[in-house]
């Protein structure tokens, strides 16, 4: 039976009601492409810096005016209630959705900032369950990628892959994995990022990009297997359709997820966690005063090309001034959620509970919506996802990782030194 063909019980119609207002109401809050900047001025920059021809970007903004949406979205947060799994949820999604309309109603000012720290953290908060801050797990991966970087040059990365070639080689593993027309891929010389995927439709930046065997396992691991895959999952909800729309509140889970994904399915490398980690020190940087010459700078000194230093630098500083003191947050929530993940997914292990694994691929989920709502997965009204990525689809082999890496934590990196170096006297 299609998910399509569920009825939807008559004392659940409410919710479904207001998750279909929920929808509606934010159709039109598109936050990166809000927050964006237009190709032809990184082109343009990206050459003068490269001469060392530094000042900074003027870029516009246009500020939208989103009032009505804000107070219809107050008003389902009123109407939902928390009487019930589904009413937190709705609640917890529509307020995101609100921080966020708000945010990108102080587009191009420092008012972007305290709503993205609300949405995504700030560097320097507290890693759950531990006395580390996201910060400290950024300076961590930095310092052993450094530490390993000269023995890691040895692997000769090519980066020979036009955008065009990995267009087509994407496709057909999609349509394979999906079905035929289910995932369209196409080359998009204005797209920022490397790659952005949505429910139906992967793009990956054109121009003179080009890309490594490493990329292709990253972006299938992450973007198509990750995120396509749990949008898809999501629209296929007859209860809930605004699980196939990442909500603000879910990124973080998302991101994790995605990047999680990646280490399961051997599509990473610490040379990509120095990455995510880098743009973390560099939010904190912002945050403190450095403007966008200083941090782009910081990237360049770090070993990033003079394009690839450019691209981090205007993650940090999209929708805000450049001047610094100001940041736009989002990728502060890639190295935190994917520790959140790794964490969740080996407690689910020790208390036996595959089937929540199964169940954070039902839509786009956050980790206590996956808790919360199991009541609703139990009954039938949340369906099951209807794909899951091959890395999932082997449960033996995940729980063989888990387990190792469940059981190599309790060893105490101190006594495994000490002991080492005794045995070698």
């Amino acid at each position: 039976m299609s998910a399509s063909s569920i009825a939807i019980r008559p004392e659940l119609q409410r919710y479904a009601d207001l998750d279909h207002r929920l929808l509606v109401a934010v159709k039109g809050i598109r936050i990166l492409s809000s927050v964006s900047w237009p190709a032809s001025l990184e082109d343009r920059m990206i050459a003068a810096y490269a001469r060392g021809q530094y000042s900074l970007p003027e870029v516009q903004y246009q500020a939208p005016d989103f009032s009505a949406e804000r107070a219809e979205l107050a008003a389902i947060e009123r109407e939902a209630g928390y009487d019930d799994p589904l009413g937190e949820y709705l609640c917890r999604t529509a307020e995101s959705w609100r921080i966020a309309a708000e945010m990108l109603e102080a587009v191009g000012t420092k008012g972007v900032t305290a709503p993205s720290i609300v949405l995504y953290g700030r560097p320097g908060d507290v890693i759950p369950g531990s006395d580390r801050s996201n910060i400290d797990a950024a300076r961590y991966f930095v310092e052993l990628s450094d530490e390993l970087g000269s023995d890691l040059l040895a692997d000769g990365i090519d980066v020979t892959i036009t955008a065009e070639d990995l267009r087509t080689d994407l496709s057909q593993t999609l349509n394979a994995f999906f079905g035929e027309e289910v995932i369209s891929v196409e080359v998009d010389p204005e797209l920022t990022a490397k790659a952005a995927a949505g429910a139906t439709r992967i793009r990956l930046r054109g121009g003179a990009t080009r890309f490594s065997e490493y990329d292709r396992h990253q972006l299938l691991a992450h973007e198509a297997l990750v995120h396509s895959l749990t949008a898809l999952n999501g629209r296929a909800q007859p209860l809930l359709a605004s699980l196939g729309r990442t909500s603000p509140r879910v990124t973080a889970t998302q991101e994790g997820l995605a990047v999680f994904a990646e280490l399961m399915s051997g599509a990473i490398d610490i040379s990509r966690l120095k990455r995510i980690s880098l743009r973390i020190l560099a939010i904190d940087m912002a945050l403190n005063g450095a403007d966008f010459v200083e941090v782009y700078q910081f990237f360049s000194h770090c070993g990033q090309s003079p394009a690839d230093s450019f691209h981090s630098a205007q993650r940090v500083f999209r929708g805000v001034p450049l001047t610094g003191g100001a940041a736009f947050a989002k990728d502060n929530v890639y190295l935190s959620g994917l520790l959140n993940v790794h964490t969740f997914f080996r407690w689910a292990l020790k208390q036996r509970r595959m089937d929540m694994l199964r169940d954070l691929f039902a839509g786009k989920l956050a980790l206590h919506d996956v808790i919360s709502l199991q009541p609703h997965f139990q009954s039938g009204a949340i369906v099951p996802p209807r794909w899951l990525p091959p890395w999932m689809q082997h449960v033996h082999g995940l729980a063989g990782k888990l387990a190792f890496s469940l059981f190599v934590n309790r060893i105490h990196m101190g006594k495994v030194q000490a002991e080492t170096l005794s045995l070698s006297l």
